[in-house]
């Protein structure tokens, strides 16, 4: 199926201009802002949302409120696409392994840890609160990075396989130093009948590099094994050939010397941020959904006009549900990022409603290559402050305006917040202004003149978004908002226009 980047989506035109929406436009992503109540989502997203139906777009939903599931059932309904729709939710019939999944994808560059590591660190990092000192220090990602990628080969040596519940009980019984009641840290004696998950792990893995060793030994010939002088030059050597020695000793010397000897609450802010992360992951709904079963979809299916929706709202499934989203979101933006865009150019949108519950910190990097990959980002959000207060940390203004940089459309609905209203006013610029006066005189002659002089005013002020239609039957179902549009300009050589959308037509 061919796909034209230049047809129009939304028409904008007047008689004596042209301005239009495309999917071209689309793809270079679409920020909608608006009041509690100002019909963002039934207003621009609804209209948005039934055009990328209406075009065989494939997407992603993201959901931050209950009634998600019904209303995108609506629009598939209305777009005759409900046989595309694939709803993800506790008791239903979808479910993805994303530990299955992403040791099916192994890049040529890249390996199982490292692809764990990314994703399960992005999620950690994004349900991390805005304000702990830890989100952007380097001593912390460092600390959390060693300890996934080394809890992660430790499964792959040993057992050659990874599950979540592996990597709990490992991560959870690693070595730690104990206290006498001198206050002699001393390490703490493992019981012989009982060994932890980890000693079990750790040992079988020993014996699998040992085996590894053994046959690498057999098959070196006679004479380079005589020319081998001492015990460091076989380890050397064996380490060159069996990539598992190697790590295996970068294990060894992690847990035994480095982890081990941290702190204790240093220690203990690194494991709670894997261990609660993993904990939920094992807990009912998510284990059944993303961890236990072989998967009955991929993010791949939107590629071929598949709409996935998970069915996990925050506002009813909190932090657990926003993790999840999160992870799968961040997993399905690096599959449209590997696709190939000459073999399959389909357009896919990522929705999201509340956006500001489901960002991550790659969020600008890959919204800044969405274009050539063909992804509609559009994000749904009330003000400014809400991405603030969840993008904080160090530099969170510059974290924030660059990612809203990389969305070339910004629709601005009736709002009350002050910032959010000076923004769109300043995005949508100044422009000259005639203002005309007249003075007259009476002297011995009467005389009269009219003058006339150019001043920069803003084009929208401020408290005009206050003031926009918001919907409903006072407003005839009008909502009212201003787009403003990246790169495209009508022969006035304005790039805004004041557009209303219908809460009852059907685009």
């Amino acid at each position: 199926m061919e796909f034209d980047l230049d047809k129009t989506i939304i028409d904008l035109s007047k008689t004596d201009s042209k301005l239009c929406w495309t999917v071209r436009d689309s793809v270079e992503g679409v920020q909608i802002f608006g009041g509690i109540g100002s019909g963002k989502t039934s207003g621009s997203g609804r209209f948005i949302a039934l055009k990328f139906l209406r075009n065989n777009y494939g997407g992603l939903v993201l959901t931050a409120k209950h009634d998600e599931k019904e209303l995108w059932t609506e629009y598939c309904r209305l777009t005759n696409r409900l046989h595309d729709l694939v709803i993800v939710e506790p008791g239903g019939k979808e479910c993805f392994n994303f530990l299955e999944y992403e040791s099916s994808h192994i890049g040529v560059n890249s390996s199982l840890t490292v692809n764990l590591v990314q994703v399960l660190k992005t999620v950690i990092r994004a349900g991390q609160d805005a304000g702990d000192s830890s989100k952007d220090d380097k001593f912390w990602q460092t600390a959390l990075d060693m300890l996934l990628a080394n809890t992660i080969d430790l499964c792959l040596i040993a057992y050659g396989r990874v599950t979540v519940k592996m990597l709990y009980d490992i991560a959870q019984s690693a070595p730690k130093r104990g206290i006498t009641g001198a206050g002699i840290q001393t390490l703490p004696k493992e019981d012989p009948d009982n060994p932890t998950a980890f000693k079990k792990a750790f040992d079988v893995a020993m014996d699998n590099i040992q085996n590894q060793v053994k046959s690498w030994r057999s098959r070196i010939p006679s004479h380079e094994y005589q020319a081998i002088k001492t015990d460091d030059e076989f380890t050397r050597l064996a380490s060159e050939a069996l990539p598992d020695v190697r790590r295996m000793d970068f294990i060894v010397n992690f847990f035994n010397d480095t982890y081990k000897n941290l702190a204790d609450k240093t220690r203990s802010i690194i494991d709670f941020n894997l261990l609660g992360f993993l904990y939920n992951l094992l807990r009912e709904p998510t284990y059944s959904l993303f961890c236990r079963y072989a998967s009955t979809f991929v993010p791949e299916d939107s590629l071929t006009g598949k709409i996935i929706l998970l069915n996990l709202p925050v506002k009813d499934y909190h932090k657990m549900g926003k993790d999840c989203q999160v992870m799968f979101k961040y997993i399905w933006q690096r599959a449209m990022e590997r696709r190939r865009v000459g073999e399959n150019g389909r357009p896919v949108f990522l929705w999201a409603d509340e956006a500001q519950n489901f960002l991550h910190e790659h969020d600008a990097d890959y919204q800044a290559t969405a274009r050539s990959s063909r992804i509609a980002t559009v994000y749904i959000s009330q003000n400014l402050p809400n991405y603030f207060a969840n993008m904080g940390g160090t530099n969170a203004n510059y974290r924030v305006k660059s990612f809203l940089g990389t969305l070339g459309t910004k629709i601005f609905h009736a709002n009350a917040d002050i910032e959010t209203n000076q923004y769109a006013s300043d995005l949508i610029g100044k422009a000259y202004a005639v203002d005309t006066s007249k003075s007259a005189a009476m002297a011995s002659e009467f005389s009269s003149s009219r003058t006339q002089k150019y001043s920069l005013e803003q084009m929208v002020r401020p408290e005009e978004l206050v003031a926009l239609r918001t919907g409903g039957p006072m407003n005839k179902f009008i909502v009212e908002g201003y787009i403003h549009l990246q790169g495209n300009q009508e022969k006035d050589e304005f790039n805004h226009r004041k557009i209303s959308f219908s809460q009852t037509v059907i685009p």
